[in-house]
């Protein structure tokens, strides 16, 4: 799993996320790209960014976040970016910001990112940018990149329908989406928004309940599509009937990201 992790300096969760088998053939690698935001990326990590050819950027943050962190481009970025205005996380924090409020323990972290984990699909700003980003891979041709904020919680769960939809084992699924915790440098990522997370919400936070707002869990996922299926069914049934995604638009992904 570590083989899809590109790491650079100023940028979180840099990973592909292609390369899993599904029942008509394997998603291809180099095509589908997830991070956290580009708003800290150097130099050095821009020239990189270039040598992956990336033409489409599904940008799932809200608007006061892109505000707040613009990403950075290399001079020959000519490639689309893709966003719904207004805010994806409802009162413009991300996740694991929104989740921190009133936290103090990694008990009560966890069970504010489980109860935000419930209502995330359904989010309307949230659901028109999943309805781009689904729409991209089906009409646009090139590698593309998905990301938010910290790249765990709405690019997580954005790769994760995008898997289900294909067939990709739920083994896998929950494979890349738990690679959060070891991808890059956690340590350096967690750290790297610890100071704000206090700041915003006073420093009686505990270390604990900081590592558990900035990792993922399996539980969070699985209170997600607990939350499709409740509602819907089913993956499917979702995709088709909130984002638009149906039989023939899930085939036109396939013929473009499976080989």
């Amino acid at each position: 799993m570590s083989d899809r992790v590109l790491n650079f300096e100023g940028i979180h969760n840099f990973r592909d996320y292609g390369g899993y088998d599904t029942p008509v053939g394997r998603l291809r690698t180099g095509l589908l790209w997830r991070s956290g935001q580009h708003g800290a990326a150097t130099a050095a990590d821009l020239a990189s960014l270039a040598d992956l050819r990336i033409s489409t950027v599904i940008d799932l943050r809200g608007d006061s976040e892109r505000a707040l962190a613009p990403c950075l481009r290399h001079d020959g970025f000519d490639g689309l970016v893709l966003f719904a205005p207004g805010e994806t996380a409802g009162i413009e924090l991300a996740p694991h910001e929104e989740a921190g409020r009133g936290i103090t323990t990694a008990a009560e972290a966890r069970g504010a990112m489980t109860r935000l984990y419930a209502a995330m699909p359904y989010r309307p700003i949230l659901v028109r940018s999943l309805t781009l980003y689904f729409e991209a891979l089906a009409t646009r041709d090139g590698a593309s990149l998905l990301h938010c904020l910290a790249g765990k919680d709405r690019t997580g769960l954005a790769a994760a329908l995008l898997h289900r939809l294909l067939g990709v084992h739920a083994d896998d699924v929950m494979a890349d989406y738990l690679l959060t915790n070891t991808a890059g440098d956690p340590a350096r990522r967690i750290a790297s928004a610890a100071a704000s997370i206090r700041e915003r919400y006073g420093p009686q936070m505990s270390d604990e309940a900081i590592v558990a707002l900035m990792s993922v869990e399996a539980d969070y996922l699985r209170t997600a599509f607990a939350a499709i299926d409740e509602r819907h069914g089913g993956v499917e049934a979702y995709a088709a009937e909130v984002l638009g995604v149906d039989a023939a638009r899930r085939q036109a992904i396939a013929a473009r990201l499976v080989a």
